[in-house]
């Protein structure tokens, strides 16, 4: 294991040149922006399947930032130099990989593939966006990455779960056999401004359900957990990866377990709305406890969630008031 303190383990990111695939997505333009507040150079590959133009909006202006419309899955060249490759393309939220299975299963085979093989032919460093969805409906809690999973493989679900697991076997290959720097992230539940108002994940749901007065809809009886990491949290770990030596899998996420039902509560209280709880069925495989254990990137990266719940909530809040017209 390379020293905590080895220039070797941390480089700086300003100075180097980055692209992000899915840039213009939910999770994809915090990292943009991230980097290039960091002083990289930016390159956001999107075809805007369920990425925004309007969340890179503010970004554009910025002269070390560009967007290249094009889909991953068709191939990857970015001209001149690129020392990073963030491959974050897929859409993430059940609502989309489940309206787009075979975009989602082609964005973890195809679109790896060709951001591998960019990062290969650029001699830079690759990081794969990974989930927790890999471990499944677990039956160890929290979650470490040593843990295998349980998957079901021909589920709804397994769309998005199973082409996250063949991402992560093609990283390793290209790693083992190609020798490519690679870091494998494994991200859990993240929330935050720029989600999509039908993205149709636990905390758009309840806000806009919140602000517009409609029944907050919880699966089942609410028992189930979600560990929340707030948006800018998240990308402060991708990137923190990224500039590591480390190979990973590192679980990116915020260990504080919350069940649904709690949740639903405290986003009706943010909002200060009157609607009921509604109770509905639980989707079809649907995970029951969802906790990442996150010592190991403590101790490898020197990063921990920061943000608590009710403040991410709070800058949520501001987001989806503009947003839930």
């Amino acid at each position: 294991m390379v020293a905590l303190d080895s220039p070797a383990r941390r480089q700086p990111l300003a100075g180097r040149h980055a692209v992000v695939t899915v840039g213009a997505g939910f999770l994809g333009s915090w990292v943009c922006e991230q980097l290039l507040t960091a002083g990289s150079e930016v390159v956001c590959i999107d075809n805007f399947l369920t990425g925004t133009r309007a969340n890179v909006g503010a970004l554009e202006q910025d002269p070390a930032f560009q967007v290249l419309d094009a889909d991953v899955t068709a191939g990857l060249e970015v001209p001149g130099t690129v020392d990073l490759v963030l491959h974050l393309a897929s859409p993430a939220s059940p609502v989309h990989y489940l309206s787009l299975p075979v975009e989602t299963m082609r964005a973890g085979s195809l679109g790896t593939m060709h951001a591998l093989d960019l990062a290969e032919r650029k001699r830079a460093r690759f990081l794969l966006a990974s989930t927790s969805e890999v471990y499944g409906d677990p039956l160890e809690h929290p979650q470490p990455e040593t843990y295998w999973g349980n998957v079901n493989p021909i589920g709804p679900r397994s769309v998005y779960d199973e082409a996250k697991r063949f991402a992560e076997a093609m990283t390793m290959a290209y790693r083992r056999a190609r020798g490519v720097d690679t870091a494998i992230a494994r991200i859990f539940n993240s929330y935050g401004p720029r989600m999509r108002v039908d993205d149709g994940r636990a905390i758009p749901a309840f806000m806009s359900q919140a602000l517009t007065g409609a029944p907050i809809t919880v699966g089942g009886d609410g028992s189930q957990t979600r560990s929340l990491c707030y948006v800018e949290d998240t990308a402060a770990g991708l990137l923190a990866l990224a500039a590591s030596g480390e190979p990973g899998p590192v679980n990116i996420g915020n260990p504080h377990e919350v069940s649904v039902l709690d949740l639903a509560e405290r986003v009706r209280a943010v909002v200060g709305s009157s609607s009921p709880i509604a109770y509905v069925d639980l989707p079809l495989d649907d995970p029951k406890r969802r906790c990442p254990d996150t010592s190991l990137a403590e101790a490898l990266l020197g990063w921990s969630a920061e943000v608590e719940l009710e403040e991410g909530l709070e800058r949520t809040l501001e987001w989806f008031s503009r947003a839930v017209q």
